[in-house]
């Protein structure tokens, strides 16, 4: 019976708690009137005031449910981790309330025990849950199920967390020596040991609820934690990778990229290859032509791959840069124009490279420009090194506003993708969505990585194409780098990381953690081979 699953809950009660204590009350008061109780309530008190701790023993002690405090005298970690070794339960409930009050539902903790007595090898158990903002507003929150390609440090695992004891034990315990990431560590460590369960919910059936402000989604929020957060997940994730034989030690695995005499003799017109697929972008298109026109590598060719079919208005657009043209001029660095009728940015790609005349291709998107010596830098980088397979550079963010205003967003600093070390970027970037821009390599790499895909990775839909591409390489090539500013990424209401729902959201992260997935699994490859 569930009975046998006993669970002693672990409440922590944060130095600063950034909402009121009558909430800390309330949530604390959802612990004690489950439906089936807890068999052991520990406070982990780290709040510089200990009567808050006290007053929550006494509302304990009202309804017979003994709370033992603990006290943070050594530090959090440290205490988390003496308190875990002494619990006498098979299972712990914990309660992450630092930022939120966190609300059981009466039923919780018996949902709980139902999934781990009939899951009884796993190691963790998560679960969907109720998002409630100030105002009053209830939204439902659908996790991700996990699987072993969920490596994200900014995946959702909610706030409440059910661990099977010995699978955390058997897996080495927490660490005290992850500020920021021991909520990611353990996670992890236990994936490597034991099954993670999610606890998905249809409507009304979630076992908890967490009040806080709604946030907006933002595709540059990983940008703006602090140094020390990335440096720490990342160390995370590096132990981790060692753990499950995916870890690629800095300098292995890396080839020459060669050509014959013959070969080199076919890029003296065309050194690089920019190639733009674009979709009804009329308003931007000439400005992305216009950057790459203007480089002081001359030697260049643009590849405008148009998506929309034969009735989409940029064809006219790119039409005035080809022979006969107002905007041509023979002088400039040649225009091409593909027309396909399936909104496929694969598709658009392979078809560019399969037509470009050059030695490097050069990633554009229409609504973005490249700096003037952008192309220059990025040979320089191939040309260092020939183990160099891509070269990836750093950018700025503009905005362009519907009221004609465009500006540089002073509010996002450069953003240098500096987590791709020489020494770990290649493992790094498994643990983040960002593999920076612009994006540059030998087409000839491509060529041997198989192509860009074309929506043929479950849930892609015309998104990471060029992520599943920098995982190929990084694991067969060394990836070059350019840290200053060569490329501008502009922002505006018709693009598409503008306003992202939900959905979306979840699609997005589906594509790129099955393709971290298929990554995982060549990597392990390689190192058995090795």
């Amino acid at each position: 019976m569930i009975s046998n699953i006993r669970i002693t809950v672990l409440f922590p009660i944060s130095q600063s708690i950034p909402y009121s204590s009558a909430k800390l009350k309330e949530s604390f008061a959802t612990i004690l009137n489950q439906s089936v109780p807890a068999d052991d309530i520990v406070l982990l008190d780290h709040n510089d005031d200990a009567s808050v701790a006290e007053e929550l023993k006494t509302l304990g002690g009202e309804k017979d449910l003994a709370c033992q405090i603990v006290r943070q005298s050594e530090g959090f970690l440290e205490n988390l981790s003496l308190v875990l070794d002494k619990i006498t339960t098979p299972y712990f409930l914990f309660l992450q309330t630092e930022a939120a009050p966190v609300f059981l539902r009466q039923s919780a903790m018996e949902q709980f025990r139902w999934s781990a007595m009939r899951n009884p090898g796993a190691g963790l158990f998560y679960s969907d849950y109720e998002l409630t903002s100030p105002d009053g507003e209830r939204k439902e929150v659908h996790l991700l199920s996990f699987h072993e390609g969920r490596v994200r440090d900014n995946m959702d695992f909610g706030r409440v967390f059910l661990v099977r004891n010995a699978a955390l034990k058997n897996a080495g315990g927490i660490s005290t020596k992850y500020k920021h990431g021991y909520l990611y560590d353990l996670r992890l460590k236990i994936a490597s040991q034991a099954d993670l369960v999610l606890i998905s919910n249809r409507y009304a059936g979630s076992p908890y609820a967490v009040e806080e402000t709604g946030k907006e989604h933002n595709v540059f929020d990983y940008l703006l934690s602090g140094k020390d957060i990335q440096l720490e997940m990342e160390q995370v994730f590096t132990d981790h990778l060692k753990r499950v034989n995916a870890y690629l030690p800095p300098g292995e695995y890396q080839t020459k990229v060669t050509y014959s005499a013959e070969e080199e003799r076919k890029f003296r017109d065309s050194i690089a290859t920019v190639i733009i697929p674009v979709n009804t972008r009329t308003d931007f298109i000439g400005t992305a032509i216009d950057s790459v026109q203007q480089q002081t590598t001359t030697n260049v060719e643009v590849i405008v791959v148009v998506n929309g079919g034969a009735n989409d208005p940029t064809i006219d657009s790119v039409k005035a840069y080809l022979p006969g043209g107002g905007k041509y001029d023979p002088n400039l660095p040649p225009v091409r124009l593909i027309v396909h009728d399936i909104n496929n940015i694969g598709l658009c790609l392979n078809s560019g490279l399969q037509k470009a005349r050059g030695k490097y291709y050069v990633q554009l998107d229409p609504d973005d420009r490249l700096k003037p010596a952008a192309i220059e830098k990025l040979i320089e980088v191939f040309e260092s090194d020939s183990h160099v397979g891509m070269v990836i550079g750093s950018y700025e963010v503009w905005q362009k506003e519907d009221d004609g205003r465009f500006f540089r967003r002073e509010d996002m600093p450069v953003v240098t993708h500096d987590e791709w070390t020489e020494e770990n970027g290649r493992n790094n970037l498994l643990r983040i969505n960002g593999a920076g821009a612009p994006r540059s390599a030998h087409i000839k790499a491509l060529q041997e990585m198989g192509w860009f895909s074309v929506n043929d990775i479950p849930y892609s839909r015309n998104y990471g194409e060029d992520y599943e591409m920098v995982l190929k390489i990084s694991e067969q090539y060394r990836i070059g780098r350019v840290w200053e500013p060569i490329y501008e990424v502009v922002r505006h209401s018709g693009g598409t990381d503008h306003s992202i729902d939900n959905e979306t959201v979840d699609r997005n992260d589906n594509a790129k953690d099955m393709m971290r997935l298929e990554a995982l699994r060549r990597r392990k490859l390689l190192n058995q081979k090795a």
